[in-house]
């Protein structure tokens, strides 16, 4: 029986032990794609205690406790900070077989050197170690992000902000990583949506003039890329339930385009014909700009309209879609290709069932001169846990070249998870190490190990056109 994850954790085999050991484990960490807060990178402030780190704003954890029965009031309520802690560790044991357990374990081992089981009888004893080091410098954002090795964070933004921070953040001198803005326009996709008409509002503020047809629209989100653009951006990000193509012209979308602004409903066949139009308008843009899009695809948001009322979006009431995406998806990136625009694309599906239409549809627009060009992304939200990261890496090998994907990404709001990185590499070391245990690679170590360090950081820091330190 091996001991609880000791320093051979899900190593299974001794190629895997020496992948992970001698070329993985030192790697840096490239986050291109997370929800970290740059106003908080910014400020650098110090947290109280381990609740304000670990459980605020984890909807991962908010999940888990409710299907504990743990009442609201512990989870997003008024409870104090020790209360909600005591929630989550009695909540944590029945989490077996959840990465959640595994990743709680790892962040209080990596980071507070903690390695206390977590349960409600060990809770006062891990709330006291952990609380006594959050005052240190190194448990700030910038020093957890700076222990944590990761040479870039790339936030998630909307077209409208400022990105004050990001700007103050460039000008900090004794911090080395690089912090960029992502470009995240879904609120200006989702014209069904209550939020439109507003956000097409603060559009027009920011671009400082008036938005009054689909002609304006597009000039607005143009001037909002090259301002993005100016300050170090180079990736976009969609998050889109289903993957929308019906072809329609101008003149189609910029009055279904009025009709939304004047409040008239939108039919689902108007929808669509504005989302393909717009969704083809940013690939455009992107691929003039070298760009890298990426399609987030099959998430069925909100799902609790009552939870959602008190709540808002992002607490944990969202699960699996399940809309067919090969045809469209197909017919979206031709659309863009045969016009030779279509830009680095990463396409990530929360439904599992979608793998193989994803590893295969990656061949179908690969090309010009960009090793990797379209990418199977790493294995997303519900689908980020053991299986599914084997699931994911073992299509892109059956079907794609596993040796050019670019790898692991947090997408968390997080500073302690970058921990998800150590998991995710212990997790394809053994992957490859059982293919050479069992005969099906060579024992090479010169080519794997180049091959599992260009997964784990090299890929990634190549195929994006984003500047470093």
């Amino acid at each position: 029986m091996k001991k609880f994850m000791d320093e051979n954790f899900l190593l299974t085999n001794d190629a895997a032990v020496r992948l992970y050991h001698e070329y993985a484990k030192d790697m840096p960490i490239y986050d291109y794609h997370c929800h970290l807060n740059p106003k908080e990178i910014w400020e650098n402030k110090k947290y109280d205690n381990i609740t304000q780190v670990w459980l605020y704003g984890d909807h991962y954890k908010w999940r888990a406790m409710r299907s504990n029965g743990i009442d609201e009031e512990y989870i997003t309520g008024n409870a104090s900070d020790y209360d909600k802690f005591l929630a989550w560790a009695k909540t944590l044991p029945y989490a077996i077989g959840n990465p959640l357990y595994h990743w709680s374990h790892l962040e209080l081992r990596r980071y507070f050197g903690v390695y206390e089981l977590i349960n409600e009888q060990n809770a006062k004893v891990i709330w006291e170690k952990a609380n006594a080091q959050l005052s240190k410098d190194e448990f700030s954002p910038r020093g957890l992000i700076e222990q944590s090795n990761v040479k870039l964070v790339c936030t998630t933004d909307d077209p409208v902000d400022d990105l004050e921070y990001h700007k103050k953040i460039k000008d900090i001198d004794d911090f080395d990583t690089t912090v960029l803005p992502a470009f995240r326009p879904d609120k200006g996709v989702e014209i069904t949506k209550e939020t439109f008409k507003g956000w097409v509002e603060k559009l027009s503020q920011v671009w400082g003039k008036s938005i009054n047809n689909y002609s304006d629209f597009l000039a607005a989100l143009e001037a909002r890329i090259d301002f993005f653009h100016s300050q170090g951006c180079r990736l976009s990000d969609h998050g889109l339930d289903y993957v929308p193509y019906r072809e329609a012209s101008f003149d189609e979308v910029d009055k279904i385009f009025k009709k939304a602004l004047n409040g008239e409903n939108i039919t689902p066949e108007e929808e669509e014909k504005y989302k393909t139009y717009t969704l083809k308008f940013f690939g455009e843009q992107y691929s003039k700009r070298g760009w890298a899009m990426q399609f987030h695809i099959q998430a069925m948001r909100n799902n609790n309209t009552r939870m959602f009322k008190k709540l808002g979006p992002d607490t944990g009431f969202d699960s699996i879609n399940d809309h067919r995406i090969a045809y469209p998806l197909s017919r979206f990136m031709d659309s863009l290709d045969k016009e030779g625009k279509l830009p680095r694309t990463i396409l990530y599906s929360l439904n599992p069932t979608d793998n193989y239409v994803l590893g295969t549809m990656l061949g179908n627009f690969q090309g010009d001169g960009i090793p990797g060009k379209i990418q199977f992304g790493s294995a997303w939200w519900f689908n980020d846990q053991k299986d599914g990261m084997e699931e994911q890496m073992k299509v892109l090998a059956n079907v794609g070249l596993l040796g050019r994907f670019i790898g692991m990404l947090t997408d968390s709001r997080s500073f302690l998870s970058y921990a998800r990185h150590e998991y995710f590499r212990r997790i394809l070391c053994n992957i490859i190490g059982e293919w050479v245990e069992n005969g099906e690679l060579p024992d090479d170590f010169e080519l794997l190990g180049n091959i599992v360090q260009g997964i784990c950081y090299n890929n990634a820091k190549e195929y994006f056109t984003m500047e470093l330190k």
